[in-house]
């Protein structure tokens, strides 16, 4: 079996691409990064490494790689002989490998049945995707390539930190992971994939990833660089941040387990779980890293505003999740566009509309008015 991965980095080696390959399939990566792709074709095979006391490590071989910008027919051919797709690139990259993804469907024998699955820290990353292939076929060869060709939504799970190695192959990642698929999006067999989790309804498992290890990630970054810490280890040893983290996460699972009726107890234990693996000495990022793209993190559909706005307007004040967003407000990292872009708005507009802008919360009303006021507080 052949599996084609857009994203040779760490979440592409780390996690898709060597679950992948532990489930039989020949991996092929492809990626704009010649380094990456030539050190691929050269060993074949990469080490990975579990971020814990026992620093156990396994072999993923039988792998190669193609550099799609300077051999894009290659990655075209590639995708008409393949099994499966999955591609674990960042959300804004997904319309840059969409041509290619469209010119290997359509190369595909008429019938032939596989499956694009677009891993991504998003709601309908593959519906994202799907929708970008089409806008490269033309109406009717869109709806032939659609009929052989699935796009499921996934949800997946597993923190990969930000490292350097002797050989830049070798990946370092947790022992946690969660791969959840939708079967409503699949064509032909259910592929075989270790460990994966095939659901009618993913929407509860990708909202509760998204407000509970995200959510909480971004509570970490935001509120411990407000502090002056550098790394997730270093604000996880600070009860306040800790408190503020619990704070959080208790919100997060009011309307969680009111929206999909989950069971209290066992959503508990998944957020202690949570927890626990944000004290994991061995996976500790840094919060520079954790918290960019600080746009993106509060806009309306995402992690902190989505969540805060449906409490607020459900009668509960969400304190914690408001405290966060004030501290994603103080983001100013010079390396990271959106949060130059966002301390822009606030020199030239004030706070107040920078956070609507950023965030579609209303100049005035009385959330924003509680932001504000914790935002001020926090100088």
């Amino acid at each position: 079996m052949k599996a084609v991965h857009f994203g040779a980095g760490n979440i592409g080696r780390g996690f898709i691409g060597a679950i992948l390959q532990q489930s039989g399939y020949e991996v092929t990566f492809v990626d704009v990064n010649a380094e990456l792709i030539d050190r691929l074709n050269q060993d074949r095979s990469y080490q990975v490494v579990l971020a814990d006391e026992t620093k156990e490590s396994f072999t993923v071989d039988g792998v190669s790689g193609i550099n799609s910008q300077e051999n894009p027919d290659k990655a075209v051919s590639a995708i008409a002989e393949a099994d499966i797709v999955t591609a674990s690139v960042g959300p804004h990259v997904l319309p840059f490998i969409a041509p290619v993804i469209a010119k290997g469907l359509m190369k595909r024998a008429e019938g032939s049945a596989v499956n694009v699955i677009a891993c991504e820290n998003m709601i309908g990353g593959s519906d994202q995707l799907k929708a970008e292939v089409a806008k490269h076929l033309t109406e009717d060869v869109a709806k032939k390539v659609f009929e052989f060709s699935g796009f499921p939504n996934s949800a997946v799970d597993r923190i990969v930190p930000i490292q350097q190695h002797e050989n830049p192959l070798t990946i370092e990642v947790e022992r946690y992971f969660e791969w959840v698929i939708e079967t409503a999006g699949l064509k032909g067999e259910q592929p075989s994939l270790k460990g994966a989790l095939f659901v009618e309804d993913l929407v509860p498992f990708i909202e509760r990833k998204l407000l509970t290890v995200n959510t909480g990630h971004a509570s970490i970054a935001y509120n411990g660089l407000l502090k002056g810490y550098q790394t997730v280890k270093e604000a996880m040893d600070d009860s306040e941040v800790v408190a503020l983290l619990e704070g959080v996460l208790t919100e997060t699972s009011l309307f969680l387990t009111d929206k999909f009726d989950l069971d209290q107890k066992d959503h508990q234990t998944y957020v202690q779980k949570i927890i626990e693996r944000y004290r994991n000495p061995y996976i500790s990022d840094g919060l520079d890293r954790v918290g960019r793209a600080p746009l993106r993190k509060l806009s309306a559909g995402d992690r902190l505003t989505y969540p805060a706005v449906e409490l607020d307007q459900k009668g509960n004040e969400p304190a914690a999740l408001e405290k966060t967003i004030a501290a994603a407000l103080k983001f100013d990292v010079p390396e990271d566009p959106e949060a130059v872009q966002l301390q822009a708005w606030i020199v030239q507009d004030g706070p107040e509309a920078a956070l609507e802008k950023a965030s579609g919360i209303k100049a005035g009303s009385s959330m924003s008015e509680r932001i504000i006021t914790y935002y001020h507080q926090s100088n």
